[in-house]
């Protein structure tokens, strides 16, 4: 097929390929082919790649947001999108990746459905009345800011009594299968707090055991499965404590612990590069991107401006 013929289509095909070549976790592939095939190209899959513009990618991505796909889900199919360009432009299909300078607008203060962030509150009812078997895990996830994949996937050979740290240097995919984490960013040491290095020092005497050396097994010592944690504990517990929205529904998923964590990081005044790292986030952007507005404090920037003015005239 010639250069001048080829297709949106025959580049998310391309594209698709590549990141099957490139071996990427099952979750990853399945979350990519999602982007391609349920959302690009029944959009502009049929549009020439050499005549693709930035006007037609800008009513792409406002078409979605018109049909009612969310904001989140929308920048995660901008960024397959722009990746998708990238290997037509590697391929010399066309000269210039049209999707670079389109993005999705951050919203100021806006946190969508899976970005609530746990009151102080609604933390320690989760702390005091957690069950038993899955304590040690949410405690965990509170006080660190560990994804549940990397809870999942925690070996007690990472957690370093003597040091009083945790080493993340794995996580547990969808499927359960063990993998590195998705960034080098992701390789890191957190420190426990007093309330983890307890917990943490109990719960290793109660633990299942497991022949993979898991910290959070499942009753045969193999990986916990997502949706079993999220339906039979971690929900039912929130609706037990009156952790609801309007509905009665549980208010958050258990990403909320990982802003809790990150809400009280912030609190703290730690700066925003040291919790980039905590976090394990790729960049400083992605941090600001979710926690900036978490940064702001009107009377502090007063006062910042105050002092300014001050050591100005005095100097």
């Amino acid at each position: 097929m010639p250069r001048s013929s080829k297709s949106v289509a025959d580049a998310c095909d391309s594209w698709l390929k590549s990141c099957e070549r490139n071996e990427l976790e099952r979750s990853t592939l399945k979350a990519y082919r999602s982007h391609a095939k349920i959302h690009i190209e029944p959009k502009i899959g049929g549009l020439l790649l050499k005549e693709l513009s930035r006007s037609q990618i800008r009513d792409f991505m406002h078409d979605l947001m018109d049909d009612g796909v969310s904001r989140a889900l929308v920048r995660k199919i901008m960024v397959s999108l722009r990746s998708i360009l990238s290997e037509a432009v590697e391929r010399e299909w066309i000269d210039h990746n049209v999707g670079v300078d389109v993005k999705v607008k951050r919203q100021a203060r806006a946190l969508g459905d899976d970005q609530i962030i746990p009151t102080k509150n609604e933390i320690r009812t989760i702390i005091d009345n957690a069950p038993a078997s899955h304590k040690a895990m949410f405690v965990t996830a509170i006080f660190t800011g560990m994804r549940i994949s990397e809870l999942r996937g925690l070996t007690w050979g990472n957690i370093d009594f003597d040091a009083k740290v945790i080493r993340v240097s794995q996580r547990a995919d969808e499927y359960c299968q063990i993998g590195a984490p998705k960034s080098r960013a992701g390789v890191r040491s957190i420190p426990m707090a007093p309330t983890v290095f307890k917990v943490l020092s109990d719960w290793k005497d109660h633990a299942p055991l497991s022949s993979l050396d898991l910290a959070f097994p499942n009753s045969v010592g193999k990986v916990q499965n997502y949706s079993n944690i999220y339906n039979r504990v971690f929900k039912p517990m929130l609706v037990d404590n009156g952790i609801v929205d309007d509905q009665g529904q549980a208010k958050f998923g258990i990403h909320a612990l990982r802003h809790a964590a990150a809400s009280l990081f912030i609190e703290q005044g730690w700066n925003p590069k040291k919790i980039q790292t905590l976090l394990g986030h790729a960049s400083i952007n992605m941090t600001m991107d979710v926690y900036g507005h978490l940064f702001e404090n009107a009377e502090e920037d007063v006062s910042m401006f105050e002092k300014l003015e001050s050591d100005l005239m005095a100097a």
